[in-house]
């Protein structure tokens, strides 16, 4: 009973707390954190084996909504040509500044590239409202960072892939268990290739026609499931599988009908994702993240800068003028989920320690709220400037 009772508090703490944050202009993930943080301080006994389950489905239908929803393998190459080299350039700098502010403070080698990892990826959806509101989301900058956001899922979760495989050994592999490593992941890859141009097209046919109810949905969250398991059969991470198997069923137009696509939809983002953000709440320590000083503010510092240093060099040399550079840059800072799930996986390895997790769900927190308003002013100024230029 307790561990129904802390989750009907849990989920009616993320809504409430999330609507809270929309309301005041600021994404939901906030105050599902928030909800997480308060849950922990108002039940001294906690059930965690409950909790970090449903975190873990969250964490699992987090990346493979990610792949489901937002990449569509058959116009990506078209629409990341233009966006190939400033997604290559902020994940660089961005990379390099984590793996650099680990060193600079003493971590590990392994510590820091979880850092690095943390660091590259780009949550575009906390930045489309504002373009949106100041219509420029159909211009270049707007079209090339939506683009941007498809390759960085992709290259964030490669990176992932080959960090997850790292941390099995806890350290750097040698060359024959890099080969064998390299290997599984070969293999993984081409059965999910198989299976998602060969097998999933066929169940999902034979699924239109059960007359069971909800069957197509049920069969999604079935390659959902298995795509993860399977992954895990290979030595990757859950997540990892689950991303694949996301972008493999968004080719099959059965399985993203508009219905079932909803249906997937109130599941993941209506109940377990704001589950995953809130038990990353839920894991901070504030005494750590307070004593944490300098560290938290060069890491928060070296997060923002390494995105927007890279996206605005990148977007430069492919010829954008300084504002819309600037812009890119400034659209790229934001993290959120992709970065978190690379948080606790390497918490879940004991190789993340408080003091760094703490650190970076601030970096997130701070990127979350700040992006959104720099951007605004970049975007405004862009337009002053071209009123004022006759």
């Amino acid at each position: 009973m307790t561990a129904l009772f802390q989750l009907l508090f849990l989920l009616f703490a993320v809504k409430v707390l999330g609507e809270g944050f929309e309301r005041l202009g600021a994404p939901a993930i906030l105050g599902e954190i928030l909800a997480g943080v308060a849950l922990g301080a108002l039940f001294p006994e906690l059930a965690l084996e409950v909790l970090t389950f449903f975190s873990e489905l969250g964490a699992i239908f987090l990346l493979f909504t990610a792949g489901y929803g937002e990449v569509h393998l058959k116009d990506l190459k078209a629409a990341s040509l233009p966006a190939l080299i400033p997604t290559l350039s902020q994940i660089a700098f961005a990379f390099a500044f984590g793996f650099g502010i680990g060193r600079l403070f003493s971590l590990g080698f392994l510590e820091s590239l979880f850092m690095a990892v943390a660091f590259s990826p780009t949550s575009i959806g906390i930045v489309v409202r504002t373009l949106i509101d100041l219509d420029y989301l159909s211009s270049r900058p707007g079209t090339v960072m939506l683009s941007s956001a498809i390759l960085d899922d992709i290259i964030g979760i490669f990176l992932l892939s080959i960090v997850v495989s790292f941390a099995r050994f806890n350290r750097v592999p040698t060359a024959t268990q890099a080969f064998f490593q390299i290997g599984e992941i070969l293999v993984f890859l081409a059965i999910m290739y198989v299976l998602g141009n060969y097998l999933f097209p066929r169940i999902f046919e034979a699924a239109r026609k059960m007359h069971a109810k909800e069957a197509i949905f049920a069969f999604v969250v079935m390659v959902a499931l298995f795509s993860a398991y399977l992954a895990e059969l290979f030595g990757l991470h859950a997540v990892i599988g689950a991303f694949i198997g996301g972008v493999l069923i968004s080719e099959i137009p059965l399985a993203k009908l508009q219905d079932v696509q909803s249906k997937v939809n109130g599941l993941s983002h209506g109940i377990l994702i704001p589950l995953f953000f809130a038990f990353i709440g839920l894991s901070l320590d504030p005494a750590t993240l307070g004593g944490a000083g300098l560290f938290t503010l060069f890491v928060t510092l070296a997060a923002l800068s390494g995105k927007l240093i890279g996206g605005f060099l990148g977007s430069r040399a492919i010829g954008f003028d300084f504002y819309d550079s600037l812009i890119f840059g400034i659209g790229v800072m934001p993290r959120a989920g992709v970065e978190l799930v690379v948080l606790s996986i390497g918490r879940g390895f004991g190789i993340i320690s408080q003091e760094v997790f703490s650190a970076i769900v601030l970096m997130v927190a701070v990127s979350i709220i700040v992006t959104p308003l720099c951007l605004k002013w970049a975007i405004l100024k862009k337009k002053k400037k071209e009123i004022e230029t006759p």
